[in-house]
């Protein structure tokens, strides 16, 4: 059975991030001052934890909140934009060819990385270009690393037990426990793999992260209200 079913749509998204993108063009349109640097939120789990759920609640709350569109976007929304040239372009615009952002962001790769680098560097362009637009939600990709070089980037990490994990997967999968644990472990390494061979950190490394969340302990509503209370309430 797939490990998807509970991600929110990648088209929905999709048509979100379109209409993130007019409304900023709308903005720029209207103002010849240099507009200020809106957030930009990372959230990293570890595989089994309550991520999509809390993250679609928490940009309900910011979008409530400030008035202004929140785009969440993860791999899957990355690679949909890489193979939608006009979409891709637009993002890109932000992005000028020598961004030192962008500089920054190639520095953090592993020399390993140069293997991929036909698929690495355009996802990387496009985290790069949606980070520093700001008012945008980023799962996992390494975010927060790639983003680390951003003032108004915030950091947050999700664990749990592995009880915990696989007691979720199982019930949102409809699987049998024992398949659920496999698939958590599975799952977890090619997640630490990727920031280990291709970033050259841990991600599991607490200095990372503003804030992290026990999922046993804290429900996503619970995680989404304090991330917002804590990026609204935290000027930088």
């Amino acid at each position: 059975m797939p490990d998807n079913l509970f991600i929110p749509s990648v088209d929905l998204r999709i048509g979100s991030l379109e209409e993130y993108n007019r409304r900023q063009k709308d903005k720029a349109a209207r103002s010849q001052a240099k507009p200020k640097a809106r957030p930009c939120i990372t959230i990293s789990r570890e595989y089994g934890c309550t991520g999509y759920p809390m993250a679609e609640l928490l940009r309900e709350i910011l979008m409530q909140r400030t008035g202004d569109e929140w785009v969440m976007i993860d791999k899957a929304v990355i690679e949909e934009v890489a193979s939608r040239h006009n979409l891709s372009q637009e993002i890109l615009e932000t992005l000028g060819e020598n961004s030192r952002m962008l500089s920054e962001i190639l520095a953090t790769f592993s020399p390993r990385w140069k293997s991929n680098y036909d698929y690495f560097l355009p996802l990387s362009q496009h985290v790069a270009a949606l980070a520093e637009q700001g008012n945008v939600l980023i799962l996992e990709l390494g975010g927060s690393i790639i983003t680390r070089h951003l003032e108004h980037s915030y950091h947050f990490r999700i664990f749990a037990s592995e009880r915990f994990k696989i007691s979720t997967l199982a019930r949102r999968l409809n699987i049998e426990e024992e398949e659920a644990e496999k698939l958590m472990h599975r799952q977890q390494k090619v997640r630490d793999r990727f920031t280990r061979d291709f970033l050259s950190q841990d991600d599991h490394d607490p200095l990372l992260y503003d804030l992290m969340f026990n999922n046993d302990r804290c429900a996503p509503e619970q995680i989404a209200y304090t991330i917002a209370n804590f990026v609204l309430g935290q000027p930088r």
